[in-house]
């Protein structure tokens, strides 16, 4: 891979992975648009760089995680990653399906929809602190946001929002809950490159520089989207996700 699109792979990690458009979506989109394939290892790269951007936005809740894993955030970190694993295991088959692109239309124009029922459902209600029952939804909707074109920031925000969490809290703990998941897709992707006996040959300059990319563009997106959920305003990323429904419906094959 030249650097040049190693960069272009930082860039897209960075904005997808924590605005409400779905990372695996552009990669599928971008796939089947350029026949375009990153190696398992700069997807590991590109992962530990959005992981590296969520524990520095978020350092003091991290922090209070960690000095007290079974405190409140911590254990509704735990019902959360609970229903999102069960569901992930029964919707394996269709998971690795889905990254053909055949259901990149529905799954864009879900998340779409999802936005803005959310911001709709969100000005009508006044927000409380997360509960335990918040915890197990918000896990269930990011456990069904593994398909590729379904945003797991919005489709976990939007369950927050729907359920009357304050919006603020409904951002951080979708990022935060994130955390388990990031690492178990890291722990998956290196037992693959280890099964698979891949030979890592890349770019090492292009592959800093996306981490780099990565890192810097993730900080930068986590900030705006908590911000952007105080008010509720999805309706730009609802319209561009309807827009690429109707070019993933031309697109992919």
């Amino acid at each position: 891979m030249d650097i040049l699109f190693l960069v272009i792979l930082g860039l897209v990690q960075g904005l997808t992975e924590f605005l409400p458009v779905s990372s695996s979506g552009h990669l599928v989109l971008l796939s089947n648009l350029f026949g375009i394939q990153d190696s398992l290892f700069v997807s590991i790269i590109l992962h530990v760089a959005t992981l590296l951007s969520i524990l520095v936005v978020l350092r003091k809740e991290v922090w209070g995680i960690i000095r007290k894993p079974f405190g409140k955030t911590g254990l509704n970190i735990m019902l959360a990653t609970i229903p999102t694993g069960l569901i992930a295991i029964v919707l394996m088959p269709l998971i690795e399906s889905s990254f053909s692109g055949k259901f990149l239309p529905f799954c864009f124009l879900g998340s779409a929809v999802l936005l803005l029922l959310g911001w709709y459902i969100s000005s009508k209600k006044k927000g409380h602190e997360l509960t335990n029952k918040d915890a197990v939804i918000l896990g269930i909707a990011q456990g069904f946001a593994v398909l590729p074109g379904l945003s797991r920031s919005g489709t976990t925000i939007s369950a927050g929002l729907f359920s009357g969490v304050k919006k603020e809290e409904a951002a951080k703990f979708s990022f935060l809950m994130s955390l388990p998941i990031i690492l178990l897709s890291l722990a998956l992707e290196v037992y693959k490159i280890i099964s698979l006996g891949e030979i890592i040959s890349v770019n090492v300059v292009g592959v800093i520089l996306a981490f780099i990319v990565a890192f810097l563009v993730g900080v930068v997106s986590i900030k705006f989207m908590i911000k952007l959920t105080e008010k509720s305003n999805f309706k730009w990323f609802s319209i561009y996700l309807i827009l690429l429904a109707l070019i993933s419906i031309f697109v992919v094959k």
